[in-house]
């Protein structure tokens, strides 16, 4: 028998669909997989199996074959599992296949079934219409995130069981109504700085406010000690109020590079980045075999801090030059071009010498 169901595969800031087809048929008992897939998602065979074999599912012995097309476009990462799961219960018949058409799955599964939260699922949701399916069913966890910009029905999923009850019994899945401004409060009541709480130091706050009203770069200078890192942590709270659209804009870019906080849902607060001096080109450009947003791209639509900038290396710093013009980045691979957004404020800090107390020559040793 023949099945196929739709998931996603997140290439850059774009979520491309993909079909996953399951066939099974009698022969020798195998389990084979081909469609460009990586190391992780070969091992799906595995985890679906014993997932399937622990929730008191056996697979009839036979021939197993998965596809995951297009087969030019490379899949990685391990959001298939619950896809192949549902594909290879409708080829053996287990569920009836027809039911599954229309239907967005994605997911990581655990061997004891339970079903994981995986990255950029606010990317799949939001363009699984466009992609022929009007529900989705995606892991619990992501549920609040994944509902937040739907144009269809969105449904969590606990484990694998609560998926097969649902097609076979009726057995209601959970949803979720985000309410973006309770969401908006809560993340509000979590930040731990504030502007307001910085004591003296006029000139520096001025020269912030300024910074901000402009949307102009700052540099900090100042002994250790003096506050530099402090105020660059509490400039976020005097940014403009987030917009809807930025929200969603932020929230997608920190899904799919998985460093969304919490269930947070909707990233309803500028974000802040600090840098440490180690950082690597690709981590602050972005990059990989199929690349994700760096540092620069994190740091879209709120503040990159860069403490102690003249430990930063010359390279790293060049990065930057084209990324602050451009409000943008462009990262090249042999499968595409990928842009990242680098709409950012950089704010970096330094001491005025080596042992950072210069012009106290009571205190300075340097040279």
């Amino acid at each position: 028998m023949y099945c196929q169901v739709t998931s996603a595969a997140i290439c850059g800031l774009q979520a491309n669909k993909v079909t996953v087809e399951a066939d099974f048929h009698s022969g020798m008992p195998m389990f084979a997989m081909v469609g460009f897939l990586s190391s992780e998602v070969r091992e799906a065979q595995d985890r679906v199996r014993t997932a399937l074999k622990n929730n008191g599912i056996e697979l009839p012995l036979g021939r197993i074959t998965i596809n995951l097309a297009p087969a030019d476009l490379r899949k990685e990462g391990s959001g298939f599992d619950l896809a192949i799961a549902m594909a290879l219960l409708g080829a053996t018949g287990i569920l009836d296949a027809e039911s599954l058409g229309g239907i967005l799955f994605a997911g990581e599964l655990g061997l004891n079934g339970q079903i994981e939260p995986v990255r950029g699922i606010i990317e799949m949701t939001a363009r699984a219409v466009d992609f022929g399916c009007d529900t989705c069913i995606i892991p619990a966890g992501n549920l609040r995130e994944g509902s937040v910009m739907k144009k269809g029905e969105v449904f969590g999923a606990g484990t694998i069981r609560e998926v097969i009850d649902f097609f076979k019994d009726g057995t209601l899945l959970e949803t979720d109504e985000p309410d973006i401004e309770k969401m908006r409060l809560e993340q509000l009541r979590e930040e731990s700085v504030d502007f307001a709480q910085i004591r003296g130091q006029e000139t520096l706050k001025r020269a912030a406010e300024v910074a901000v009203a402009g949307g102009h770069n700052l540099l900090i200078m100042g002994p250790p000690g003096a506050g530099k890192t402090m105020t660059a942590q509490c400039i976020p709270t005097i940014l403009p109020r987030i917009t809807p659209s930025e929200a969603m804009e932020i929230t997608r870019i920190h899904s799919i590079a998985g460093t969304l906080p919490g269930d947070v849902g909707l990233m309803m607060t500028r974000p802040f980045r600090i840098l440490h001096h180690t950082i690597t080109p690709a981590g602050l450009a972005g990059g990989g075999r199929n690349p994700r947003p760096g540092e620069i791209s994190l740091a879209h639509r709120g503040v990159l801090f860069m403490d102690e900038l003249p430990e930063f290396k010359p390279e790293t710093l060049e990065i930057l030059r084209q990324p602050m013009e451009d409000k943008q980045i462009t990262i090249s691979r042999n499968f595409g071009n990928y842009r990242f957004p680098a709409d950012f404020q950089l704010v970096a800090s330094a001491n005025p010498c080596k042992c950072g107390y210069y012009p106290d020559r009571k205190k300075c040793r340097c040279s």
